[in-house]
């Protein structure tokens, strides 16, 4: 388990290697309005081995590369982290399908990232301790949000700067900041990141969670349904491609990395949402929800020191592992194509091109 979350990022060095000159064909059908592909078409581009299904369920490659989940189900895993897809995967003609959307926005990023234009080495990190002053956030009979949050992120300073990072806190104290704050602070930083620290509450919710940012045209799942304002371009839209990318990293690193001091807390798996502080920012950021102070278990290894430690250490590897997955590689395009995304298209209509339907509502997050 520890090589697979290791290597999640830096899978996919030479796909398709061998001479092909001419860019990949995919397969489109219109199911509902909506762009999807065949999931055989991911078998021959990401030159997985083979594709298995069993009832609804399917699996492609094994190993170090392996893709699975379900048909009708937004639960996908890749190296066994979980991602939660925009769409369903459909049933057609006797085959399963991936929305378009999610294959440019989720798959590609994450099995090619050393393919993200936009990609540079991360110098400085903006380490964001939610809540603070007035605003405690959430709580129990152990403390409350904002002192943890504060506590990881300052834990997680001294790491950083040790590794020869810039590191800037949107809050180093116990100090309400607004969310725009926030936001200017991390728009300020050149060739940097954001991390922005949380922990849950709600119901018998237990587990971690990733948040990046929704792409333009995908409901947040933060929302009760779709709105007319998923279709308005966010500054953060800008850095999709390596918003996914480090949503994975720091997602696996959180997950194998608590698993010592929290083995029964789930991985809720990477999510979507336009969260002020990831929605408006105009470097890569993701915002991360380190476990439920509503529930008991969770509770109690989020007010150990160990657990909070630990949590800070696996910003750092996060990081770490960002920067070398991006690392350009050797012809990672030229000879494979690219996926048919927002402005790489092989054939079709690009992603884009697909126009929000009539019944959406405005509103917000």
């Amino acid at each position: 388990m520890r090589l697979r979350i290791l290597t999640l990022l830096l899978f996919a060095t030479q796909l398709l290697l061998g001479g092909r000159a001419s860019a990949f064909e995919w397969r489109l059908a219109k199911l509902e309005g909506r762009d999807f592909v065949p999931l055989v078409n991911l078998v021959d581009f990401y030159g997985l081995r083979e594709f298995r299904r069993a009832s609804a369920g399917f699996q492609m490659g094994a190993g170090l590369r392996e893709l699975r989940g379900h048909s009708g189900s937004v639960e996908f895993y890749i190296n066994g982290l979980k991602f939660n897809l925009s769409y369903p995967v459909r049933e057609h003609d006797g085959e399963l399908w991936v929305s378009r959307m999610d294959l440019s926005k989720v798959i590609e990023p994450v099995m090619r990232p050393q393919a993200i234009r936009n990609g540079g080495r991360i110098e400085t990190v903006v380490l964001d301790a939610g809540h603070g002053g007035h605003d405690k956030g959430a709580h129990n009979a152990y403390g409350t949000e904002k002192d943890y949050t504060l506590d990881v992120v300052l834990k997680a300073k001294r790491l950083f700067e040790n590794a020869g990072y810039r590191v800037v806190l949107t809050r180093p104290g116990d100090q309400f900041v607004p969310l725009e704050e926030r936001v200017k602070i991390a728009n300020r930083q050149p060739n940097a990141l954001f991390l922005s620290v949380h922990f849950n509450s709600g119901g018998a919710g237990s587990g971690v969670e990733t948040y990046t940012l929704a792409p333009c045209g995908v409901p947040s799942m933060m929302a009760d349904g779709p709105r007319v304002s998923d279709w308005q371009r966010c500054p953060g839209n800008t850095r999709d491609a390596e918003n996914m990318a480090l949503a994975t990293a720091t997602h696996a690193a959180l997950i194998h990395d608590i698993r010592p001091y929290a083995p029964e807390m789930p991985d809720r798996g990477i999510k979507r949402a336009r969260f002020v502080v990831i929605r408006d920012i105009t470097i890569p950021g993701v915002l991360l929800e380190c476990g439920f102070l509503t529930n008991q278990y969770d509770a109690r290894r989020i007010a150990a020191g160990d657990y909070r430690r630990q949590l800070a250490a696996s910003l750092l590897m996060a990081v770490e592992r960002y920067n070398n997955a991006l690392k350009p590689q050797m012809s990672v395009v030229s000879n494979s194509g690219a996926v048919p995304g927002e402005r790489r298209v092989i054939s079709g209509p690009s992603v884009g091109a697909e126009r929000p339907p009539a019944q959406r509502r405005e509103g917000g997050d």
